[in-house]
């Protein structure tokens, strides 16, 4: 019975909290990163961490521990991104050093790797525009949105294989496309 109204105070802590908070979080979620899904996706982590808590009546300051857990998630986010598997994009030369990787993730400030960069990313974003768009989209929420290849799946109402077709499909494509543009950097 102690262990039943133990569950219920936690569940009340929580609802209690999530309502005090979910505006001010959103807001300072939202201020830090590029769209409405991101903050959403990152609130929605901070709820599921809080809830998971073992004793959420022992933080302190839960304030600020629910602004600290969201700018610690805003952080990995933003990380992540950064490394969405670009090595996907890249070829590696006859002695194994990865070309595109290298210009991508270089903080040189030369005008030419800047100006390679650029034409990298336009290059694949007009590759994405060729393909069906299942494909793109497929592509787009799996590599650039960090979505796995099952919740697409789920959000498509489509079976796992037909998602990684899809995501083989458009990676054959964009490899072809990029190696060209690869060729091209190698010529000059």
């Amino acid at each position: 019975m102690y262990d039943g109204m133990e569950a219920m105070a936690k569940q009340q802590t929580i609802i209690s909290t999530i309502s005090n908070y979910s505006r001010q979080l959103f807001g300072f979620i939202r201020s830090r990163v590029k769209t409405n899904e991101d903050a959403e996706d990152i609130l929605q982590d901070v709820w599921y961490q809080f809830s998971n808590l073992p004793a959420v009546d022992d933080i302190n300051n839960i304030g600020g521990w629910l602004f600290r857990v969201a700018r610690n998630r805003i952080i990995d986010k933003s990380r992540k991104k950064k490394d969405a598997l670009i090595d996907d994009y890249s070829y590696e030369d006859d002695e194994g050093t990865s070309f595109f990787s290298s210009i991508l993730r270089s903080d040189d400030e030369d005008a030419e790797t800047q100006s390679m960069q650029r034409l990298f990313w336009d290059e694949l974003m007009d590759a994405l525009q060729e393909l069906p768009e299942k494909q793109q989209n497929v592509f787009v929420w799996n590599e650039l949105e960090d979505m796995t290849l099952q919740e697409i799946a789920d959000r498509e109402n489509e079976n796992i294989k037909t998602i990684i077709s899809r995501k083989r499909y458009a990676v054959l494509h964009l490899r072809t496309r990029l190696e060209t543009l690869y060729n091209d950097f190698l010529n000059n």
